[in-house]
């Protein structure tokens, strides 16, 4: 893999990789709602993040998946998710951290 004209090491690329597996045993809907939500936390761009900074993601990810009238709600059953898979942390009620 090339990142700013630079190769990355070849076993940090298969971590990084081995990393998503998780994300191929869940359905195909859900899976876009979890990239999703974790491509809103990413793009917070802190490592420690609370669950009011990704409401403000809440019209993209509304606009990505307009049949969804409860986006909140599926913002914390997918930042469970994340959790659960090991991208995120649980810091203390309504605060999360970036697992790197």
């Amino acid at each position: 893999m090339v990142l700013d004209g630079r190769s990355t090491d070849p076993r940090r690329v298969r971590e990084q990789y081995k990393r998503l597996l998780p994300l191929q045993n869940q359905r195909v809907e859900n899976r876009g709602w979890t990239v999703d939500v974790l491509n809103a936390v990413r793009s917070i761009g802190k490592g420690e993040f609370s669950l009011t900074e990704v409401y403000a993601y809440t019209e993209r990810l509304q606009s990505l998946h307009p049949k969804n009238r409860h986006v909140q709600d599926k913002i914390r059953q997918q930042l469970q998710r994340l959790r659960d898979l090991g991208f995120l942390e649980f810091v203390h009620r309504g605060h999360y951290r970036l697992r790197s």
